[in-house]
């Protein structure tokens, strides 16, 4: 990590949460190491903490620091380096006529009423299919963080083509950070979440940013699994970031 800040720096204060359900394994629980919420600073070390395996979640800058279980593992792309697959190709050719927008992180009716059904259809009864506007805001939208929408739409002749997914994404000097896509739960043959990355990786090498953090990969776990399908794939082992070598 070179002379970048460490985590454990005087000027830095971190927290342990206490013991919560895990949200990937019902039968588990969790507990976070957590930047001080109140720090003024934390846009400031927030590119740092990305670099440390952290993520946001409103305004939370957090990583898994469960006892006993070392599951989730923080995964980045080195955009330079991708190169799409052959089904990531058939997906960017399957979705060539979809319009990219990128917007100020500012929630609309129609974004809430996509993340509804979206939580709806692939959340139901998790907690999280009962969420309405307070909820995307405090959960999406962070009140120190640069982030942004990307938004992906049907071509129109006119106006606005039909809404299929967002990308809420944080943007830093070094990088873009994904932190939550919802899309159409009715178009799933569109691969919507995979071009969303997709999409990111061509953002971030238009601006000549040097990785898309993806989040946490956990092995095992159906939702997270395509993230290893994104190559070549850095993952962070606790003190620096190595090749992904789970195929």
């Amino acid at each position: 990590m070179g002379t970048q800040p460490q985590p454990d720096s005087d000027d830095l204060r971190l927290f342990h949460t206490g013991e919560h359900a895990c949200g990937y394994w019902p039968e588990r629980v969790a507990r976070d190491l957590v930047l001080d919420p109140r720090d003024p600073r934390l846009r400031e070390w927030y590119p740092h903490a990305l670099g440390w395996g952290f993520r946001r979640s409103g305004d939370i800058v957090y990583r898994p620091h469960c006892s006993g279980c070392r599951a989730c593992v923080a995964v980045r792309i080195p955009v330079e380096q991708f190169v799409p697959d052959r089904s990531q190709r058939r997906c960017l050719a399957r979705n060539a006529q979809v319009e990219m927008r990128v917007h100020p992180a500012e929630r609309n009716e129609e974004q809430l009423d996509l993340y509804k059904r979206y939580l709806a259809s692939r959340h139901a009864g998790g907690g999280m299919d009962g969420h309405g506007a307070i909820e995307f805001d405090q959960f999406l939208i962070g009140s120190w963080s640069e982030n942004r929408f990307l938004e992906l739409r049907e071509p129109a002749p006119r106006g606005h083509g039909r809404l299929l997914a967002v990308a809420v994404t944080d943007v830093v000097d070094h990088a873009l950070s994904a932190v939550y896509t919802f899309y159409d739960p009715d178009l799933a043959e569109r691969s919507l979440g995979t071009l969303a990355i997709l999409r990111q990786i061509e953002w971030a090498r238009r601006e000549r940013r040097s990785h898309l953090y993806l989040g946490y990969w956990i092995a095992g776990h159906p939702k997270m699994d395509y993230k290893r399908r994104f190559r070549p794939l850095e993952a962070f082992d606790g003190r620096d970031w190595r090749v992904f070598t789970h195929l």
